[in-house]
């Protein structure tokens, strides 16, 4: 009786591992699938382990619809106002000046030059705003290479060292894991590092901070905090929509660029914080 009642105990043990195991992979796949911006996947309903997995990613996909929907309308609408705001004046103008005559002409040259300036400097402004698209939609493949944090980081600083100095700013790296690494494409990464610190300085900061470390998971973090103007609450969920912008002369495509070559190196950019105490972003590659 006792050697029944341990073989049953150690077939139930055996079938709960078994099972369990096999839970932990349909987790892993779904979260791989995730990562991988794949979402054209089932499981079987035949147990409830199955249906609450499918309601989960149901539930993700949907949610990951509306935030698509959410975005291209947000960017229809910077689109629209943005070359609406161009085209209206070099249109208005464009008009009134077809309607002098030649006597007119002569009489109002100042301002058929000073009409005709506008249009120029509005026309040209709608061409540095279409290459500003251009440069959003067609991101090169990064190249990845294995690259050391701390020359990444150390090259950025070397990179923004004369600008800081101009600006009485204060850069500097701590590495808070040894020989941290990472697989990426150092210009891209160097170009988004160099863009948040050039927006420290925008921003008023005296103290720029980076930090780079490997978490328990094996993610590698680097975090750029600054102690400028905080970022308007307001815009701090809008910050990373293409062509949003809270400086008069930005053009808005920085950290939506930003977001795209992280996403193409498996990785992502958040904003964690902007307050009083200070403006911080974390890039997190996974």
């Amino acid at each position: 009786m006792y050697i029944v009642f341990v073989i049953v105990f150690v077939a139930i043990a055996a079938t709960a591992i078994i099972v369990r195991e096999r839970d932990r992979r349909k987790i892993a796949y779904m979260l791989d699938a995730f990562e991988d911006g794949e979402y054209n996947f089932r499981f079987d309903d035949k147990s409830r382990f199955n249906r609450t997995l499918n309601r989960i990613k149901w539930i993700v996909d949907r949610r990951r619809s509306q935030n698509e929907t959410e975005s291209w309308t947000k960017l229809i609408r910077v689109l629209t106002h943005e070359i609406m705001n161009t085209v209206g004046p070099i249109a208005s103008l464009s008009d009134t000046l077809s309607r002098y005559t030649n006597d007119e002409m002569l009489k109002h040259q100042d301002d058929i030059a000073a009409g005709l300036e506008t249009i120029g400097s509005s026309s040209r402004g709608l061409i540095d705003f279409v290459q500003s698209y251009r440069e959003l939609t067609g991101v090169a493949r990064p190249i990845k290479k294995p690259l050391m944090v701390r020359d990444l980081i150390d090259g950025v600083i070397d990179l923004t060292r004369e600008r800081c100095r101009e600006a009485g700013v204060h850069c500097s790296f701590s590495e808070l894991s040894s020989d941290t690494l990472i697989y990426a494409d150092q210009a891209q990464l160097s170009r988004i590092l160099i863009n948040l610190v050039s927006n420290a300085i925008e921003a008023g900061a005296s103290q720029i901070t980076i930090t780079a470390e490997l978490t328990a998971d094996s993610q590698t973090i680097i975090r750029v905090r600054n102690n400028g103007a905080p970022i308007p609450t307001g815009s701090q969920q809008q910050i990373f929509i293409p062509f949003y912008t809270t400086k008069p002369q930005g053009n808005g495509i920085g950290l939506s660029l930003s977001r795209q070559i992280l996403q193409a190196h498996n990785g992502s950019i958040e904003l964690t914080r902007s307050d009083g105490a200070g403006t911080e972003f974390v890039l997190t590659f996974r």
